[in-house]
């Protein structure tokens, strides 16, 4: 039955390999004239006025496009929410995408405005601006288009209207009931996701789940990936005296709360990288299917390390896809009195790690945090979650202060899921190669809610370059992997299950 349910209709299929290039080139053209407009509207996730005038860009570029659009209120941003008319026959596909951006540093870029994208072909080692007319005559898919959200997330929300508008220009009918959620504050965690899905239930209720976020592989190669790790954090203060202190007055005398916090941390992992915390990696195990997928990623050993421009790996996992199979404990930043020229002959007065868990589905956030302190109270320390008053530092010889943040769950689709292996079919058949098939991702995509409430398979379709600079400046969108969104997107709604 399951066979029969999602095999392919080849003779529905209308794939744009089998068309003429021209067509391809001509409807990415309009889409780089379509991203640069939507680009132009600055996306600061901390600036409530551009989410609104983006919000309203989205709105006037779907309903063109005969979607239904709704923008939805949350105890945060609004989301942005549309849909074709639904059609009860058909099943229904939910895509997630953000348009929120990080702040930007104009200072840091290579050009006046990162609100405006600047066309650039490579030069060497570097890249040489191009002007859009010479786009009219020919595209080469080897340039690049820079500005920030090019790659994040707004170029796929764009190559995924363009795949719309080219089904609709060769009267391709489409065999499922198309539904999209866009995030406004994906870049800085999404909080009032959570609350908005089980609020939106029904409007969002869908079969499956496809997550259009992040590069593909490194090798470049078309990626599926199955599950994202979660993430939670933990700030930790050491307190020594109430005040710094002189250190050639009450060195050996006054305890220092930099060694106290080193001692600690220094006894969470052993030398090789593994969290030596009773319990942390219970629950974990990698069957022999699941080993085979990740050992078939094509990853570089060398390259990583030489990228990394380290000697030896942390060992954790045997390779870098088994390491990201475990919940990480990273030790994101460290501070205590002053350093550089600033530096003083003193005793600090506490000192401060910022930590944060990378979660696997089977590692819970919150048992994990209770696990570290745990460990912290056996090495003799007083917890509380405040600055310690005067009558607390008398009555403990060890106080640190912990903080914490709430928990963002990881997600992984089994491997074997029919949908996954729907998607996996289509991207393999259009572009002729293997996927690169990834079981759980390092980093965090907020989609557990929509798992935990929905109750549907999730995969991530990631769609640009993996050079592409998210966060940082310089942020760009390689002109092939538009071309390589929009094949995606359309061999997916072209297909019937």
């Amino acid at each position: 039955m399951k066979k029969a349910l999602f095999i392919f209709s080849f003779l529905l299929v209308l794939s744009l390999k089998g068309q003429e290039p021209a067509q391809l080139k001509s409807q990415v053209r309009q889409a780089i004239n379509e991203l640069r407009s939507f680009v132009k509207i600055p996306n600061d996730a901390l600036e409530h006025s551009d989410i609104n005038r983006n919000l309203t860009w989205l709105e006037k570029n779907f309903n063109a496009r005969g979607f239904n659009s709704s923008i939805l209120p949350t105890e945060g941003e609004s989301l942005f929410f549309a849909s074709l008319p639904m059609e009860d026959n058909k099943p229904t596909i939910l895509f997630y995408m953000h348009f929120d951006g990080q702040s930007v540093d104009p200072s840091k870029w290579d050009q006046p405005n990162p609100y405006e994208v600047v066309l650039k072909s490579p030069d060497g080692d570097g890249w040489k601006n191009q002007v859009f007319e010479d786009l009219n005559e020919d595209i080469d898919y080897e340039w690049r288009l820079f500005g920030r959200s090019t790659s994040d997330d707004k170029g796929p929300i764009v190559m995924f209207l363009s795949a719309i508008d080219l089904l609709k220009e060769n009267g391709q009918e489409i065999p499922f009931n198309i539904k999209i959620i866009l995030d406004s504050e994906e870049e800085k965690g999404s909080k009032p996701l959570p609350k908005a899905v089980k609020e939106y239930r029904e409007l969002l209720a869908a079969d499956f789940l496809v997550i259009n976020d992040g590069p593909v592989h490194v090798s470049g190669k078309p990626t599926m990936v199955y599950g994202c790790r979660g993430i939670t954090t933990l700030s930790l203060t050491t307190h020594g005296p109430i005040k710094p202190q002189h250190s050639g007055h009450y060195g050996n005398y006054a305890p220092n709360p930099g060694f106290q916090l080193a001692q600690v941390l220094a006894s969470m992992k052993d030398t090789e990288g593994r969290v030596t915390i009773d319990g942390y990696y219970d629950g974990i195990t990698i069957d022999e299917t699941a080993m085979n997928v990740i050992k078939s990623v094509p990853d570089n050993a060398s390259a990583i390390n030489s990228n990394l421009a380290i000697k030896t790996p942390e060992k954790v996992g045997s390779f870098y896809q088994e390491a990201l199979q475990y919940p990480s404990l990273n030790i994101r930043g460290l501070g205590s009195g002053w350093i550089g020229y600033k530096a003083r002959t003193i005793i600090p007065e506490s000192a401060t790690a910022e930590l944060d868990l990378r979660l696997v589905p089977e590692s819970d956030g919150k048992r994990l945090k209770d696990l570290v302190k745990k460990h912290i109270e056996k090495q003799g320390f007083y917890i509380i979650d405040t600055i310690p008053t005067k009558e607390q530092r008398m009555a403990h010889d060890k106080i640190m202060t912990i903080t914490e943040r709430g928990v963002t769950d990881a997600f992984r689709t089994d491997l074997s899921n029919p949908y996954g292996e729907f998607l996996l079919n289509i991207i393999k058949n259009n572009f002729e190669e293997d996927v690169v098939q990834i079981r759980i991702m390092g980093g965090t995509v907020p989609i557990s809610p929509f798992i935990n409430e929905l109750k549907i398979p999730a995969f991530i379709v990631p769609m640009v370059n993996p050079d592409n600079n998210q966060h940082s400046p310089n942020e760009n969108l390689k002109i092939g992997q538009i071309a390589y969104g929009i094949e995606v997107f359309y061999g997916l709604l072209s297909t019937k299950m």
